[in-house]
């Protein structure tokens, strides 16, 4: 598994994959300019698997990626607590989509690349608020800032697809591309 997230390892624990091996991707996740959310998470998600798969040559590799698109503009993970805040005032009463993105890469290179979007709809969120779910620090390493799955719950109006993109990894698409890749 080329991520550094406890939440997708948790997640694909939770459908009976427990990977091998956790590696680290180190690359450049900088948006290019005018870079669309569905090209930029696929290009990450592949880069990453691509970095890992050089390393373990004969193994199945999996990656994500998740960005947060809301007002023609990509957010990913806020660089600390004023980010985090000016990201989630955009998101109060606001739509956004959830992009995110799967590839799996197989021992012979084959490669198998899933796009996901989910449409959130936040609440009206006040500054107070939003300063109270910033100090809880939920918001560390979540695009858009926050988690679905935890505090920031209660700031969910409604949801339109798959939540587990949201969390982080739709179990579902990642569950059937797991059974079907050819080796």
């Amino acid at each position: 598994m080329a991520s550094s997230s406890e939440r997708r390892l948790s997640l694909l624990k939770r459908i009976g994959y427990n990977p091998d091996i956790i590696d680290v991707p180190e690359i450049d996740e900088n948006i290019y300019i005018n870079e669309k959310p569905d090209l930029y998470v696929k290009r990450i998600a592949r880069e990453k698997a691509e970095k890992i798969s050089k390393k373990y040559k004969n193994s199945y590799i999996i990656a994500a990626d998740t960005v947060i698109f809301s007002g023609a503009k990509i957010y990913g993970k806020a660089f600390n607590e004023s980010d985090a805040f000016t990201i989630l005032k955009k998101l109060s009463g606001r739509r956004h989509r959830v992009y995110g993105a799967i590839c799996l890469i197989s021992p012979n290179k084959n490669i198998s690349l899933k796009l996901i979007i989910t449409q959130v709809s936040f609440r009206v969120i006040s500054d107070k608020e939003i300063k109270d779910y910033i100090s809880e620090g939920e918001w560390k390493g979540k695009a858009g800032c926050y988690a679905i799955q935890g505090i920031a719950s209660k700031f969910i109006k409604k949801i339109n697809g798959n939540y587990d993109n949201v969390v982080g990894l739709s179990l579902i698409d990642a569950d059937k591309m797991l059974k079907g890749i050819k080796p």
